[in-house]
């Protein structure tokens, strides 16, 4: 299966979190799953891709013409898809995927760990998303999703919809499982209801 990873680009971060993208390439090559990223060759982009190729994995690396020079393009991917924006790059790994596994990082992995979320709670999509925790960077995050639940924005389904993980070999087990999708998925909303985008 092709398993969309989003992680950090940043070369600021702590060596541990470039360390676990590598062994989540690694892993994700032994179980003879395509890699698809966003196609950058530094931080955990490039650990990953790096890692994946030298298990045997294919890897597909999707990045835009404007991020090239910044993300360093990882021109040693088996396929590297320059596209002319952020949409077509996002649209193009979602296409690709099977499934969505999201590594600990900034505002562009938490960009796109949202809007592939929130895709799947419109059914736009029954594709399994799932959060590698790791070091406690996505704490807030679930406090705060949680509080959204309890204040009524969202709902306790279109939460639990997001599946999160605490090491590589459950992460991936989440993802090849497709998470329980059956069970986990919000039930379609009538049309034209305000139900509809109640889980954003």
């Amino acid at each position: 299966m092709n398993i969309c990873v989003y992680c950090s680009s940043s070369e600021l971060i702590d060596p541990s979190f470039v360390l676990l993208a590598a062994e989540v390439g690694a892993e994700l090559a032994r179980r003879g799953h395509t890699l698809v990223s966003g196609g950058g060759s530094v931080s955990c982009m490039g650990a990953v891709a790096r890692a994946a190729r030298a298990g045997g994995a294919h890897t597909i690396g999707v990045i835009p013409e404007a991020l090239l020079a910044m993300e360093v393009g990882d021109t040693d991917s088996d396929e590297l898809i320059v596209t002319a924006t952020m949409r077509e790059r996002k649209a193009i790994m979602d296409d690709r995927a099977d499934g969505f596994l999201a590594l600990p990082g900034g505002l562009g992995t938490l960009e796109e760990l949202f809007e592939i979320w929130v895709a799947a709670l419109l059914g736009l999509h029954d594709k399994p998303v799932v959060v590698l925790e790791s070091e406690g960077v996505f704490t807030h995050l679930r406090l705060l999703v949680d509080d959204l639940v309890g204040r009524g924005f969202v709902r306790p389904l279109a939460r639990d919809t997001l599946i999160w993980a605490t090491s590589i070999t459950e992460a991936l087990d989440f993802v090849e499982a497709g998470a329980a999708r059956g069970s986990r998925r919000l039930p379609a909303a009538p049309a034209g209801s305000a139900e509809a985008v109640e889980g954003e």
